[in-house]
């Protein structure tokens, strides 16, 4: 998983662990409410919740499927992120 790699590149292994304790309440949450997130007013049917006040995470519900679109650090600037080729 590229998330996981990245992540024990850059960050501590307790802080991954934190994260990914987040990460798992956050989509528990959205097992239960999947239309919690904010819509977004650029990608139709997308959903951004999120994690930690430095990470964003985008999704889109399908049916009863949550599809995790990407994550974002929230410092990056929007316009960046919806322009870079990474949001698909």
């Amino acid at each position: 998983m590229k998330l996981t790699a990245y992540l024990a590149a850059e960050w501590s292994q307790q802080v991954m662990d934190n994260f990914f304790e987040t990460l798992k309440m956050k989509l528990e949450t959205l097992a239960h409410q999947p239309f919690i997130g904010k819509p977004s007013n650029r990608k139709t049917n997308t959903r951004s919740i999120l994690i930690t006040k430095h990470n964003r995470m985008f999704y889109r519900v399908d049916g009863n499927l949550i599809k995790i679109v990407n994550m974002f650090d929230t410092l990056i600037h929007p316009k960046k992120i919806l322009t870079d080729g990474n949001f698909n």
